[in-house]
Order: structure tokens, then sequence, then C-alpha cells
């Protein structure tokens, strides 16, 4: 008899992870890889932060916190949305990333059989975490005609008796497109006819938001506010994305059994972690100016260079730091030596093995015939991948 428990079986290891962890094991071995999949920043930590978790190591702030996060964190977080929508302190708990914030909450909601509506493209961890809490993840598939988000009318059709939350993503990873205000409006609409379905914004690129201003759902909730949990964290905005500081706003109960799952679980975040979450929200924010610009830069640069490339189509992305482009014209050729593409997973082998370039496949987000790639490197980088991906594409058949 096995050890383990049945449903291990179901879950798949993290897609984007391990293709990173892949091409790190390849550049060991000497071999010139260059990897667009990896979703942190190319920036270091702001010195300011890293300043103020010295200090607090100096002054002995080394011990466990309250489970929730420190006061002063949760007041910065506070602070952070009080001209969005009313969160007393009580409605906010840090957590270990924010992957850990959404896992708490699944856990502390999901009975079996409780269905979660995912837009598809999705993050890849959002399905496997819901199959953990013994829920059923309900991918409903957003094409490129609506730019990746799901529609009022999808939304409306895939809610069911067994319904018990939506996933937003805006920004999104994979496609780096995000919702409207007009959008959201019409998805709360949607949302305020059913008294029982909470809604997930995972809004942890909210900072990294190009042209027009980024919006939540948060923005619009008046009439669902005591349904909605808002995930985000320092991670992307202040690429702090090893120091693991995540964060939740939502209903008090809900709020309090996150705490509970916590407690059981990891207990409080790292305190030093927190007090360099504490200066990244209330420090200077001029750099995140400049993050910005870089970003989008580079994004423009990609994306351009990237339609250059016969048989790839690309949208440009409104936020994050990824394109998600289209390579479902290569599927059903042959590469040089004879080899059948017959997916995106073969399409992104196929690119590693002759380019030397790490993406990761579409499907993997739930979208096949696409692959991610993160522009969240130098434009060096960037020029010299996409030069590598067209030679080696030239030579499909």
């Amino acid at each position: 008899m096995s050890i383990l428990a049945t449903y291990i079986h179901d879950i798949k290891p993290s897609a984007t992870l391990a293709l990173a962890s892949k091409a790190k094991e390849l550049k060991d071995q000497g071999i010139d890889i260059l990897s667009l999949a990896v979703g942190e920043p190319d920036f270091d930590t702001f010195d300011n932060i890293k300043a103020a978790a010295i200090e607090a190591i100096k002054a002995g702030k080394t011990k466990y916190t309250a489970v929730e996060g420190i006061p002063e964190l949760k007041k910065a977080i506070q602070s952070a949305y009080k001209n969005r929508a009313h969160f007393d302190l009580s409605n906010i708990i840090v957590a270990t990333g924010a992957k850990q914030a959404i896992y708490n909450a699944l856990m502390a909601t999901i009975n079996e059989g409780d269905e979660v509506i995912i837009p598809s493209p999705y993050w890849v961890s959002y399905p496997d975490m819901v199959k953990i809490a013994r829920g059923t993840p309900v991918l409903v598939e957003c094409t490129d005609e609506t730019n990746f988000k799901i529609t009022p009318k999808q939304l409306r059709e895939s809610i069911t008796a067994k319904t018990k939350w939506l996933f937003l993503n805006s920004p999104s990873n994979p496609t780096g497109m995000k919702y409207s205000e007009e959008e959201l409006k019409q998805l709360v609409e949607v949302l305020s006819e059913h008294k029982n379905i909470y809604v997930l914004s995972d809004d942890i690129y909210e900072e990294l938001s190009y042209e027009d201003k980024p919006y939540s759902l948060i923005d619009f909730a008046d009439k669902i506010q005591d349904r909605v949990l808002v995930i985000n964290g320092v991670s992307k905005s202040y690429s702090m994305t090893g120091w693991r500081i995540g964060y939740a706003l939502g209903p008090k109960d809900l709020i309090n059994a996150m705490s509970i799952i916590q407690s059981q679980s990891t207990s409080n975040p790292c305190s030093i972690s927190q007090y360099a979450a504490l200066e990244a929200l209330n420090g200077t924010q001029e750099f995140l100016k400049d993050s910005i610009l870089q970003f989008k830069r580079k994004r423009d640069l990609a994306h351009k260079l990237l339609n250059e490339v016969e048989g790839i189509e690309c949208k440009k992305s409104e936020g994050a730091f990824y394109l998600f482009p289209k390579c479902q014209s290569f599927v059903g050729k042959k590469t040089p030596d004879g080899r059948v593409i017959h997916n995106d997973h073969d399409f992104s082998g196929y690119l590693l093995e002759e380019a030397k370039v790490v993406v990761v496949p579409g499907s993997a987000f739930g979208a096949e015939g696409y692959f991610r790639l993160s522009y969240a490197t130098s434009e060096e980088v960037i020029i010299e991948a996409v030069k590598r991906i067209n030679s080696a594409l030239i030579k499909i058949k």
C-alpha cells in the first residue's frame, strides 16, 4: 500500500519553476542558455528595503510575530487601500507569499465537490491548489478575441449550485492583459445576482501596469465587497520574490479562518521579511516609475521583434512582464531531423534544443498553441533570444 494520498497523483509540479530549474541546470553544465521563463524582475531588491531588513536584524526583531503579521505592516497595507475600500486591520493577513494566502483561502473554504471558476489561460498553480483543497476547477476558455479575459456571458454560463469561487488575475500571468473598468463592472453585476459566490482578485502585478490606470475588482465591488478577497504582495513590484511576503484583504470571518490554517502550518511569515516589506510600502516609490518605464521599453522591443518572426503572432501585453505569442502555425510541421511538432510542448522543447532559449508552453497555463515569454531581462538578452528563435524556426518545414 502506498503512503501517498490518492489525490497527489493529480497534482503537477509548477511548470514555470521546473523550467527555471532546467535552465539553471544546463547553464551549470556550461551550455549557453537564455531563459525567458522566469517570472521575477531582473533587478535587485532596492537598497532602502535591504537596509530596513538589516536594521531589523540589528534591533533583534528576529522572534515570532503575530500569526497574521506585524501590526505596522498591516497598517501600511490598510493605508495602501484607504482610497479604494475600507478594511479594518482584522480584515488583513500577511502570509509567506501571495501563493500561501491563496492556498490558505482555499483550504479554509473548499468542501469536496465545490467548484472554482478559473478563466483560462491561468496562472499554473490555480487548478492544482483547488484540487489539493478537494475542490473542482472549472476552466473557462478565454480566447485572444477577448484578450484572454472572461466575459459576463461566460461567467453566467459557468455558474452552478456548486460554485464557491471565481478567480480573477489582472494584469494576468501569463498573458499580461488586464480588465478595464467597464469589464469589471459587468462582472460585478453578474456576481451580484449570486449571493454565495466569492471572488479572489489576484492583483500581484497591479503596480506593473502600462498605458491606462490599473483597476482591481475591489474598486467597483460595493455590492459584493463582503465576498471579495484581494491578494497582493511585494514580490513583483519591489523585486522581492525571495523574501516571501504576500497579503490578503477580505471578510473578517474568512481572514480569521485563513489565520487558523496559517497558525497550524507555517505560523507567522519571516519577521525580517515583514520589516523589509514595511519599508517597501512606506518608503520612497520613485523607483517604481523607472521600473515601469524599463519594463514598458522591453515589452515594446520584444513585441516588435517577435511579430517580425514568420509564423509567430503576438498581442501587446498591458501589464506584468510577459508576452503570450501564438505558435499554432508550427504544429504539424517537422524539425530539421524529421521530428513532428505535435503541440506547444514539442515547440518549446525544440526552442530549448535548437535555439538554447527557454520559454514556457502555453498548455501549462491551459492554452494550447501558445507560449509564455518573460521580458524581465536585459534588452541584449531579448534581442539575442528572439534572433535565436527566428533562426531555429526558419529550419522548420
